[in-house]
């Protein structure tokens, strides 16, 4: 396994209001992020908030190419981004101890905060088609060219690791700076890890993620 120190590269925030940050996604044009009584999305060149949808918004948060999921205590939303309107929702598979949410391969994939487990399950019905057990809580998730990422957050460590999706075996381990969590996590398709910051700091945070060359 390849350890090394995360590299923070930008912060954003504090957002006004937004005392704890949760899920993070991120549609190519904007980051959005859960901010417990509303999504919230931002610009990321400029840090400027362009959008704020009034939908709870508790934990992970996922963009499919069109709708925006999020986790809302038990259950996961299906949210138009240009309305705010709740299209449809699905049960959540760890009953309200849900964190991350990412989409990938048509389907979800859901962190299991304290059961330390990510599930891959059907968008449509819920139904858990896989499980990959974890060795630390699990908080945000993500996939990025075929590479399955997840945050970590246990007392006060905190790390992004990039794990085997067949077996869960940790390949690669970014370890945040003291002090500093990681509660959303999604990658921007390069060589960015936009991180939600948890309660307290209203911050989402910018981590280089490693290229396959430096590895």
């Amino acid at each position: 396994m390849r350890r090394a120190t995360a590299e923070v590269v930008r912060e954003y925030g504090p957002f006004d209001g937004a005392e704890n940050v949760g899920g993070v996604t991120y549609d190519g044009t904007r980051v959005w992020f859960a901010a417990g009584d509303r999504l919230t999305a931002f610009d990321p060149e400029s840090g400027e908030t362009v959008r704020s949808l009034d939908v709870a918004a508790h934990a992970g948060t996922a963009f499919d190419g069109t709708y925006l999921f999020q986790i809302t205590e038990k259950q996961i939303h299906k949210i138009d981004p240009q309305s705010g309107r709740i299209l449809a929702s699905i049960p959540a598979p760890g009953d309200g101890g849900d964190s991350g949410l990412a989409w990938a391969e048509g389907t979800l994939w859901v962190g299991q905060h304290r059961a330390r487990k990510i599930h891959q399950i059907d968008p449509e019905t819920g139904k858990i088609l896989r499980t990959i057990e974890s060795n630390r809580f699990v908080t945000g998730v993500t996939w990025v060219d075929g590479e399955l990422w997840h945050g970590t957050w246990e007392g006060e460590e905190s790390d992004v690791r990039r794990i085997d999706p067949s077996t869960g075996e940790v390949l690669e381990q970014l370890a945040m700076p003291k002090g500093v969590g990681v509660s959303g996590l999604e990658s921007d398709g390069g060589d960015r890890f936009f991180c939600g910051s948890g309660k307290g700091s209203g911050k989402v945070r910018v981590v280089r993620r490693p290229s396959r060359a430096r590895r």
